[in-house]
């Protein structure tokens, strides 16, 4: 018996290690894949067209159209610094003093507040599921280290704002502006870049189109501070 067990060990040590190899290796891969490649769909679009699909008042519905880094408004690129992660040019994927604040603020009030940054939003969306777990916050942590590690801060921004969700089915900044302003992504104004800043932490929830009190008076904050931060957050150079 005792010699069973210490078969089945060796077995479950070996799959493991393997497991970890071919993951390992996989994600490295791939995120260097797509520091050059753009992303052909992100697990939320896989998510949101299945329960799209299990929901019959609702037909799959899918907008996304990649734009390179240049041909996105200056003004958007602020506007998501400004709103998203501020220290986003400096640190290196974490911001500590943000989660600090973060931390102290979930304390002492009921509306919690999250201290991540862009890098580890695009961790997220690009290569993981939309829940709270320590599992997913582990991957999200080694995601965002080889992204910080394989990829520019222009690219990571590049990315994030080509695949991140801006309403029911509208993915990517080009097709969030061409849904609300009729106009591509390279001419938005800032009011208009900071009214879609403003809903991106909730883009089913928060309306463009409708915006009410709360996204109007957020809307004006960030036009407020990217005038106080200026073009030089976004100079990567």
């Amino acid at each position: 018996m005792p010699f069973f067990h210490f078969m089945m060990l060796n077995i479950v040590k070996k799959l493991f290690f393997r497991i970890v190899k071919w993951f390992t290796i996989t994600s490295i891969a791939t995120v260097i894949i797509y520091r050059f490649v753009p992303p052909p769909f992100t697990p939320l679009m896989i998510i949101r067209c299945f329960e799209q699909t299990f929901d019959k008042n609702r037909s799959i519905k899918l907008k996304k159209d990649w734009v390179s880094y240049k041909k996105i408004s200056k003004n958007l690129k602020l506007a998501i610094v400004t709103s998203e992660d501020q220290r986003f040019k400096y640190h290196h994927g974490f911001d500590f003093e943000a989660m600090m604040k973060a931390f102290s603020n979930n304390q002492k009030n009921k509306k919690l507040k999250g201290g991540s940054t862009i890098s580890q939003q695009l961790a997220k969306n690009l290569f993981l599921w939309p829940s709270r777990s320590y599992t997913r916050k582990a991957l999200e942590t080694w995601f965002t280290f080889l992204i910080e590690l394989f990829w520019s801060k222009e690219r990571i921004l590049e990315v994030y704002l080509n695949v991140i969700e801006w309403g029911d089915g509208i993915y990517g900044a080009e097709k969030a502006s061409q849904q609300y302003f009729k106009k591509n992504a390279d001419e938005l104004s800032k009011e208009e870049a900071a009214l879609l800043a403003a809903v991106v932490p909730g883009p089913l929830i928060y309306s463009v189109k409708k915006p009410g009190p709360y996204i109007r008076k957020k809307q004006s904050w960030i036009v407020r501070n990217m005038n106080r931060l200026g073009k030089t957050a976004i100079n990567f150079d």
